[in-house]
C-alpha cells in the first residue's frame, strides 16, 4: 500500500525535516498550479516520470519554467536510448501516486530503489523548494538540504545534472 501524506508527513518528522503544506484544489498542470498556490515561497517544480529504451524509469525533477530538450537528455544521463514518458501503470507500481501527482516524495513508496532521481542544478540553487505530498491537493515546501536528506533516507541518492535551460 503506498504511503499516505499524512504518512509522508510523519516520516519527514521522524527525519528531523521541516516542512509546510497548503493544501488547495487538485491541480494537473503547472499552469493550474501557478493559479491556485498562491503566493507560497520557493522554487516551484514540474515532474517528469520517464522510462529510458531498455525500461530503466527515472525521474527528472526541474524548476516549472524549466526547458528540457528531451529528444538528448538520455545522452547526459547515460540512459539507453532515447526517454519516453512512464505509463500510468508504471508510476502507480513504482512511485505509488497518479498521474498529476508526482513528486520526488513519492520515492518514499519506490522500497526496491528502482528509479534514478535526477534532480536539476538550476532547481537545486532555491533554498526552499515546493512539490505535491503525494496528492496534487496539495503543495509542500522543504529546503533543498532537507530533500537531499530525505531522498537518501528512502535509499536515493540523487543525481544532480544540468537538464534543463530556462524556460520562456
Amino acid at each position: 500500500m503506498p504511503a499516505t501524506p499524512d504518512e509522508l508527513f510523519t516520516y519527514l518528522d521522524r527525519l528531523g525535516i521541516a516542512h509546510k503544506t497548503v493544501t488547495h484544489p487538485a491541480v494537473f498542470t503547472v499552469d493550474e498550479a501557478r493559479v491556485l498556490r498562491g503566493a507560497v515561497p520557493g522554487g516551484h517544480t514540474k515532474n517528469l516520470f520517464l522510462r529510458d529504451k531498455k525500461g530503466a524509469p527515472y525521474l527528472v525533477v526541474a524548476n516549472e519554467d524549466a526547458a528540457i530538450e528531451l529528444k538528448s537528455l538520455h545522452r547526459l544521463l547515460g540512459a539507453s536510448g532515447r526517454f519516453s514518458f512512464g505509463s500510468a501503470e508504471l508510476l502507480r507500481e513504482l512511485l505509488g501516486v497518479e498521474p498529476g501527482s508526482v513528486t520526488p516524495f513519492a520515492a518514499i513508496n519506490d522500497k526496491a530503489g528502482r528509479v534514478t532521481i535526477v534532480l536539476d542544478a538550476a532547481m537545486m540553487a532555491a533554498m526552499e523548494l515546493n512539490f505535491h505530498p503525494l496528492t496534487n491537493t496539495g503543495t509542500t515546501t522543504i529546503s533543498r538540504d532537507d530533500l537531499l536528506k530525505f531522498l537518501e533516507a528512502t535509499g536515493h541518492k540523487p543525481r544532480i545534472e544540468p537538464v534543463s535551460s530556462a524556460g520562456p
